[in-house]
């Protein structure tokens, strides 16, 4: 089974109303150019662009993706933005787990399972992020933490299509920092977590199942990572919020064979 590239832009918190809307103009002209390769695109912008993303998208393939979800439909939560409000906005993804999310807000495996199965619920399609901190590579943990998040963060979920779950491999020592797993590095996690994809559901589930790599990816090296036969693509920080760079990482991706 083929695997579409996947290329997602993490804005974090950066971007006005008015920068996004120009940037996402600009990013559906620059990708309505290039034709060799399939690659499907997405961006994160923060919670109050969603909406203008999505409008200036409209008449082109690129999707809109939240940064954070939280899992129930509505009432008290003061702060909080529901699956129902997110696919009211335009998204069709939404990131859970981020490394940030897990660091600075408490964000745990079991929190992460709430909220996949309320987008799943919502019919939108969530990104889950994983990875292993400098501290767990260097102690031998790596394989470890990754297996503990997968399994933790999909139980119950019961996916039957490949197509509704993203995973998002980011070890936390990439992220920001300028270091980048070495593509065997990447490689070498990411087949395990296939391996242990079959394990949870299905041999189809799990080759099916799109495994993005994220931590300092760049226009210089997106290329060689997505070369690797089990990164699907890209979770990008940084380099997605200069158009330009962006549109050279989704190139990058374009180049990888089926």
């Amino acid at each position: 089974m083929s695997r579409t590239p996947l290329i997602v832009g993490n804005w974090k918190m950066n971007k006005t109303i008015k920068e996004t809307k120009d940037f996402c103009l600009r990013l559906k002209n620059e990708l309505t150019a290039q034709k060799n390769g399939p690659v499907e695109v997405a961006v994160a912008p923060p919670f109050t662009a969603l909406a203008a993303a999505a409008e200036a998208f409209l008449g082109s393939t690129i999707a809109v993706a939240a940064q954070d979800v939280f899992w129930a439909e509505s009432g008290a939560f003061t702060g909080e933005i529901s699956p129902p409000l997110l696919a009211d906005a335009g998204c069709r993804y939404a990131v859970i787990g981020h490394s940030e999310r897990r660091q600075y807000f408490g964000e745990n495996d079991e929190s992460v399972n709430k909220k996949a199965a309320a987008l799943m619920k919502a019919g939108l399609i969530p990104i889950l992020c994983l990875g292993e901190s400098l501290k767990e590579r260097q102690g031998g943990l790596a394989f470890s933490v990754v297996e503990r998040q997968t399994r933790e963060g999909l139980k119950d979920l019961g996916v039957k299509n490949p197509a509704d779950l993203i995973i998002a491999y980011e070890p936390v020592w990439a992220i920001g920092t300028g270091q980048t797993a070495t593509p065997q590095q990447a490689q070498e996690i990411q087949a395990f977590l296939r391996k242990l994809l079959r394990e949870l559901f299905s041999p189809a589930m799990a080759q099916g199942v799109r495994i993005l790599y994220g931590g300092s990816v760049k226009p210089d090296n997106s290329a060689e990572l997505m070369a690797m036969e089990d990164v699907d693509g890209a979770l990008v920080g940084g380099a997605s919020l200069d158009v330009q760079f962006f549109v050279e990482i989704v190139q990058g991706a374009r180049t990888k064979k089926k």
